[in-house]
């Protein structure tokens, strides 16, 4: 059978495309927070020493970003058959890159503090709805490829860390002035976002994305028979070019004959894996950054907390965050269907009192067990890497337990319960923050 045999992306372009389009989902949110010193200065309220933060930015701020965010990941996971593909995507990139070069501009735009308030909430629940669109949409797609895409995918999603983390540093080091710093932080986005656009408008004209990500209906399928069934044939079987000849060809009877499963059924196929999402993320951020970042440095760095806080906290997550993200493309253990598993997944809310048992300040009923900064750099290694492994697992086994033409509605699902983790992590932060 000739048009069973698969092809391959020998030039990895398409490897390299998703990994950006997974940098880019995540990059230009990470700059914008990066910027937090910027907004609190242009907010700070210097008539009223007793109240100097009265806008509560910070607080509100997460807050406000993770609505949009839980809210529009869901309607995703239900709407997005209805919605043509390359709007979703190439809309929400649109969209994005349009808000940061606002949020540019209104940098060297002195304005009353009450108006430049509101204008950047609205800008930060803009970006973050565009941004579940986006992120929800490439999952989906993801979820069409090979399983190692899902890996290199989510690797892109952590380069973005590192990157917005350097940026911080060096900004700390040579001391730039917040303004000054703003306007990088926020043009970066924008080139990275126009970098992103490009790489998805190129994707669907490469030969291999076109054999996993085309949508041939089944009514085309049975219509044409004759003329066109070797060649749909062909499409559909190299979307399994990593198992034999023969489960390939039964493989697409099946897929000739059944329909799309609802949300619910595709659900009740992966909600071990939803689950298992929610929970990694749910443990990262109750912690970070919330509580890390009010580590205070003993030993290595005693004395420049300017470094420590980027160069420890934030790139040292980012970089052993981006390694755990990796390893899937060589190793999956557990497996999918192994109890072990979940297990290891709830395992990880050891790292909660690990991390606030470190040099944690200001603390007023706990006590510091591991105060050296190395202690500190070892627990977030091993925290950072674990939540990109597990995460990683997560949302490349999930579009495997369900048949090829419900991966979409997998990814986008899986994506729906990240953001629930993320939005779970972020208010379990509260409470921890008044247990120290």
């Amino acid at each position: 059978m000739r048009f069973c045999k698969g092809t391959s992306d020998k030039s990895g372009l398409v490897a390299v495309i998703f990994f950006l389009l997974g940098m880019g989902t995540l990059l230009p949110w990470n700059f914008f927070i990066t910027a937090m010193n910027y907004f609190t200065d242009r907010l700070k309220n210097d008539t009223n020493s007793t109240q100097p933060d009265t806008y509560m930015f910070g607080n509100k701020s997460v807050l406000l970003a993770q609505l949009p965010l839980l809210l529009f990941t869901l309607l995703n996971s239900f709407l997005y058959q209805h919605i043509a593909e390359k709007m979703r995507i190439a809309g929400s990139m649109v969209f994005i890159l349009l808000l940061f070069i606002l949020t540019a501009i209104l940098v060297k735009v002195k304005m009353d503090q009450d108006h430049f308030f509101s204008i950047t909430m609205a800008t930060i629940w803009f970006i973050n709805m565009f941004g579940a669109v986006l992120q929800g949409s490439l999952f989906g797609l993801v979820g069409k490829m090979p399983p190692r895409f899902s890996s290199l995918f989510m690797s892109g999603q952590a380069v973005a860390g590192i990157f917005s983390g350097i940026a911080m540093l060096l900004s700390n080091i040579y001391e730039t002035d917040s303004e000054s710093s703003a306007l990088g932080y926020f043009i970066t986005p924008c080139v990275a976002t126009l970098l992103t656009l490009c790489c998805y408008l190129i994707l669907p004209h490469l030969r291999f994305a076109q054999l996993h990500l085309e949508n041939v209906s089944t009514k085309t399928t049975l219509k044409e028979p004759s003329a066109n069934s070797s060649e749909i044939g062909e499409v559909k079987l190299n979307r399994f070019d990593d198992i034999g000849e023969t489960e390939a060809c039964e493989k697409l009877n099946e897929l000739k004959q059944e329909e799309k499963s609802t949300v619910p059924q595709v659900f009740k196929k992966i909600w071990v894996m939803a689950l298992c999402v929610t929970c990694v993320f749910a443990v990262t951020l109750s912690v970070f950054p919330a509580i890390t970042i009010n580590t205070k440095p003993s030993g290595l760095f005693e004395g420049k907390e300017n470094i420590f806080i980027p160069l420890c906290s934030f790139i040292v997550f980012s970089v052993m965050d981006w390694v755990g993200r990796s390893l899937p493309s060589r190793l999956q253990w557990p497996s999918m269907k192994s109890h072990l598993f979940p297990l290891f997944v709830v395992l990880r809310v050891v790292f909660i009192p690990a991390l606030m048992l470190c040099n944690v300040q200001p603390r007023f009923s706990l006590p510091v067990f591991f105060k050296h900064d190395m202690a500190y750099i070892i627990i977030m290694s091993l925290f950072a890497m674990t939540n990109g492994y597990f995460a990683c697992l997560s949302m490349s086994y999930a579009p495997q337990l369900v048949r090829p033409k419900d991966a979409e509605t997998a990814g986008a699902l899986m994506t729906f319960f990240l953001a629930l983790g993320l939005s779970l992590g972020a208010a379990l932060s509260f409470g921890l923050k008044m247990l120290l």
